[in-house]
């Protein structure tokens, strides 16, 4: 009985070890390759990180397409588009003038909230 308890913690152990050890490795691995990814497409997560500090504006809650082109300067007007959506904004097409407006998906309600405000004051 007890040679059977022995080979029994000994196969537990064995593979406890084991199963820490490839986590370990896998971690390690996986953080590099993380590391890597976002060092090749840096400028695609800084110009997400850049578009959402103009989205986040006090004052302003959404920003027109040509100013936000304008300051994330570098990306066709489609690329720009996509780094917008990936940073969490969505597009609203101003009626009166046909703008292409920007906000983030967070701040919608605040967005329409102001957009109302807007049309009582005319």
């Amino acid at each position: 009985m007890n040679d059977l308890l022995l080979t029994i913690l000994t196969a537990f152990g064995t593979a406890a070890v084991t199963g820490l050890i490839t986590f370990l490795i896998q971690e390690r691995r996986l953080s590099r390759e993380l590391s890597n990814l976002r060092e090749i497409h840096k400028t695609e997560f800084m110009a997400e990180q850049t578009a959402k500090v103009f989205l986040n504006h006090k004052k302003h809650v959404d920003r027109s397409f040509s100013v936000l082109r304008e300051h994330l300067g570098g990306f066709e007007d489609d690329e720009l588009r996509k780094i917008l959506v990936r940073a969490g904004a969505i597009r609203v097409i101003r009626k009166d003038s046909q703008e292409e407006m920007w906000t983030l998906l967070a701040r919608s309600q605040e967005f329409f909230e102001d957009k109302r405000s807007r049309q009582d004051s005319n």
